[in-house]
């Protein structure tokens, strides 16, 4: 019997870091100059972005986000994932209160995970200036043969 409450316990308690963390966080995305369009690519539901502005994410995404403004050269940022500290906590959490199944449903979701950088912030590089055409130096007039 014992061993029935354990399982049931952690059944109840599993995913410490899903329940504490949840499965989702919010992106922050800003850019110098503001109104440049970042395409984020990975979401699992794409949402249009013209910064400042954020998303929501799973925990567990491979992000990228494009930066595109006109007269400015595209930028990208590809975020990393990382163990929170708070994720950690949450996944110890489930070591020590015997919840093996909580510690697969964190894994699987990526509830320990955060998103790095968050905030993502980057300042566009103005496209160089085209040379200007090379000036047509005038034709001296022939000189008379004498």
């Amino acid at each position: 019997m014992r061993i029935f409450e354990a399982i049931a316990l952690s059944a109840i308690l599993g995913g410490c870091a899903s329940v504490t963390r949840g499965w989702d966080e919010q992106i922050a995305i800003s850019s110098t100059p503001s109104g440049v369009e970042a395409k984020v690519t990975g979401l699992s539901d794409p949402q249009p972005c013209i910064t400042p502005c954020s998303v929501k994410a799973k925990r567990n995404d491979e992000i990228s986000i494009t930066f595109e403004k006109e007269g400015y050269e595209p930028q990208v940022v590809n975020l990393t994932r990382e163990i929170a500290g708070t994720g950690a906590a949450g996944f110890a959490g489930n070591i020590l209160l015997g919840g093996v199944v909580g510690g697969v449903v964190d894994a699987a979701s990526g509830a320990a995970l955060d998103h790095k950088p968050n905030p993502v912030i980057v300042t566009m590089k103005p496209l160089a200036p085209s040379a200007p055409p090379p000036r047509a130096r005038p034709r001296k007039p022939p000189q008379p043969v004498s």
